[in-house]
């Protein structure tokens, strides 16, 4: 390339630059300040294509129209950016006087979170227990055929294990039935007298009105020297009229469970009609709680406590079932469908 092309190139870069920065002094905002910078810096830009003409100069041309070319686009970034900063100061000025905030008004609310009611209901039974001398102990949800059926006196063979609808993982592991498998390992690896609270969520295959395949419940154990029935529904009587007020009633209906004897379930005289009867007992006047009785020696036995020396008492409550009495709940998949309606009205 002779020396006259090698002016027309530059001639032509300097059209190019004044004509950039032209389009950026008539930029009306930031953002359209941007686009021309893109047009005309971008890689696919006219300063770009007229570049690699670059490659027809002479060498020892190239390191003198390099340095020039490198000035002149320094030069073009500075003024893009001083551009760009004033357009950016004079918008948030603009910004600021159409936006009036008044200091006055309240700042936006946020909603708080609440606990679930159950885990309201199995905090609040803790604490009574707790009040008592009851330890809260915890397990696994899976749990060995052993701890959940065997040592509690249902063997394989035996008939009760029709009482019990299972989720089975394989032939020695099931997804626990009840909490009482908190109770054998704790018999198991602690020495009595023993009063131990077991809550945690069990699995059976019920799914209706008032069951569902996931629950909750809260067990007790009491293990001490000379305990008695009488034991038992004091301690049943004092749970129940903390939670639902000084005169609700208990009592104990005859019943059979494989790990106590003797058994019984136990009610609560309905706290919502106060036994006047309503839709929430079924016009009974009682609520069903739980169930109930003396620990079977046979258990104490297979968690190596010598029966002859050691007496005690188990119970277990459904903590939906409280929930539900506590709060009037009318459906139990409420507890499960997460819907905000329902969980904000136990927000705090």
């Amino acid at each position: 390339m002779d020396q006259n092309n090698n002016q027309k190139l530059k001639d032509k870069l300097k059209v190019f630059f004044q004509s950039a920065e032209q389009a950026f002094q008539l930029a009306g905002n930031s953002s359209k300040l941007y686009e021309l910078k893109t047009r005309f810096m971008g890689s696919k830009s006219d300063l770009q294509k007229i570049m690699k003409e670059m490659k027809n100069l002479a060498p020892e041309e190239k390191p003198i129209f390099g340095k020039w070319l490198n000035e002149k686009k320094q030069a073009l970034e500075e003024s893009y950016l001083s551009l760009f900063h004033r357009l950016k100061k004079q918008e948030l000025e603009q910004r600021m006087k159409e936006e009036v905030v008044d200091i006055s008004l309240p700042g936006p609310s946020k909603n708080q979170g609440g606990l679930h009611p159950v885990q309201l209901i199995i905090q609040q039974t803790v604490n009574i227990f707790k009040s008592l001398g009851y330890s809260v102990r915890t397990g696994p949800m899976i749990e060995s055929d052993w701890n959940n059926f065997q040592a509690l006196n249902i063997p394989i063979n035996h008939p009760s294990r029709d009482l019990q609808d299972t989720f089975y993982i394989d032939s020695d592991h099931v997804l626990r039935t009840h909490t009482s498998p908190i109770q054998v390992r704790s018999m198991l690896a602690e020495k009595p007298p023993l009063a131990i609270l077991a809550p945690g969520k069990v699995f059976r295959r019920d799914n209706d009105v008032s069951h569902s395949p996931t629950f909750h419940q809260v067990e007790g154990m009491f293990i001490d020297r000379h305990v008695s029935m009488a034991h038992l529904k004091g301690t049943l009587s004092y749970f129940v009229k903390t939670l639902f007020g000084s005169n609700t009633r208990v009592r104990f209906r005859s019943s059979y469970f494989p790990f106590t004897e003797p058994s019984a379930e136990y009610d609560c005289s309905c706290p919502i009609c106060e036994r006047k009867g309503c839709s929430m007992c079924q016009h009974s006047g009682w609520m069903e709680i739980g169930g109930c009785g003396l620990m079977h020696p046979k258990v104490l036995a297979l968690s190596h406590i010598n029966p002859e020396k050691w007496e005690g008492f188990a119970f277990g409550l459904g903590v939906e079932r409280l929930a539900i009495v506590y709060y009037g709940i009318p459906h139990i998949k409420l507890f499960l469908e997460n819907d905000i309606r329902f969980l904000e009205q136990f927000s705090y």
